[in-house]
């Protein structure tokens, strides 16, 4: 395990440690609450993202699939969670039904529909969040990758099902909460979403997920399999001449990838109190692409630096000038895209002083 942390993954991990310590033991032995519960939400939330980013990089960095639809992924693994986390409310709802949430019972729903039995225990929760993403993400490669679909039309292909699932789910008759989505959240496991030490346990469980996820990606590219991927990206059609199945590998590394991404969308549902359609947005995709784009593609931990620079930058100009986010966004892109190829983790890179290498002794 030790040998998967080179000097850039080490340093990152040991930040990550201290923040995820030091926070909580900060707000527990100091008066006052120096860090708002509020704000340890929102940085679970930004590990969230950089557990997504770290999942797109995988695929995009080391094979070459540059997917517009992962934050379908990523919002599937919210509503395995949500479903359950509407299961735990019970007779708590507006209605007082213990059977069927508030939203079913304002639509005439009569009986649960087939596809929520289960999700009233945390286990089944915990293994749709995994299965939901993988299952989707499989059947779309398989028949992409065997079709040989690369390039800009395997990007179009993946945010036209994103989009499709957004409509979807949009609708009523879907049984998830259309355009409300599912909220109004209690707790988890017993635990109070409200409370300060729940907050904190699911920071904790964020960073803890963000660093299980980098040291399984690293796993991944550091291994022959990583190998075989960085020659995929570059050079596809080699590859497959010299005997290697390439449709399983960009198969196994995409379904991966994707149930990453549901266990970042499953962690981010109970910290943000909602998930809805518009997560499924394909710009919430697009933006996933400039987190990797910005942190550095094909680094890891690159991307998951990008992300929560970009959501950082996102609070803070959403809150001062909302209007010209989305300006500030395409503007960044572009910056990067010309002037920063390698992204913020080459640039710090290129002006770290390099470590010398050692001398050879004299034969």
């Amino acid at each position: 395990m030790l040998s998967l942390i080179d000097r850039r993954m080490g340093i990152f991990l040991a930040g990550l440690f201290i923040l995820t310590v030091a926070i909580p033991i900060g707000n527990l032995a100091m008066e006052g609450q120096p860090v708002p519960s509020y704000a340890v939400s929102l940085l679970g939330k930004y590990l969230c993202y950089a557990l997504l980013a770290v999942a797109l990089d995988l695929v995009w960095g080391y094979c070459g699939i540059l997917s517009l639809g992962h934050g379908a992924f990523f919002a599937l693994g919210g509503y395995a969670m949500g479903m359950h986390l509407m299961r735990e409310i019970g007779d708590r709802g507006v209605y007082a039904n213990p059977d069927l949430p508030d939203f079913m019972v304002f639509l005439n729903y009569q009986e649960l529909p087939w596809f929520w039995w289960g999700f009233d225990q945390f286990w089944f929760a915990c293994l749709m969040v995994l299965a939901v993403p993988g299952t989707l993400a499989f059947i779309f490669g398989w028949f992409a990758f065997r079709s040989r679909v690369t390039g800009v039309y395997l990007s179009i292909i993946t945010q036209a099902l994103t989009y499709a699932l957004m409509l979807a789910f949009f609708r009523n008759e879907m049984g998830f909460g259309g355009n409300n989505g599912l909220t109004d959240f209690k707790d988890v496991l017993g635990f109070s979403l409200q409370t300060d030490a729940t907050r904190a346990g699911l920071f904790i469980l964020s960073a803890i997920a963000l660093a299980t996820g980098l040291l399984i990606a690293k796993a991944i590219t550091a291994s022959k399999l990583g190998k075989i991927l960085i020659a995929i990206r570059d050079a596809e059609s080699r590859t497959r001449f010299i005997g290697y199945r390439v449709e399983g590998y960009k198969l196994f590394v995409f379904t991966v990838s994707a149930m990453m991404a549901g266990v970042a969308g499953a962690l981010y549902t109970p910290q943000v109190g909602i998930i809805n359609p518009g997560e499924f947005s394909p710009a919430n995709s697009i933006e996933i692409v400039i987190w990797v784009a910005l942190g550095g593609r094909g680094t890891l931990v690159g991307a998951a630096i990008g992300a929560i620079l970009v959501a950082l930058a996102k609070t803070l100009l959403t809150g001062w000038i909302p209007e010209i986010w989305l300006f500030a966004l395409g503007a960044l892109f572009v910056f990067v895209t010309i002037f920063m190829p390698k992204g913020v983790l080459g640039v710090i890179e290129n002006i770290a002083p390099k470590r010398p290498k050692p001398a050879e002794a004299p034969a």
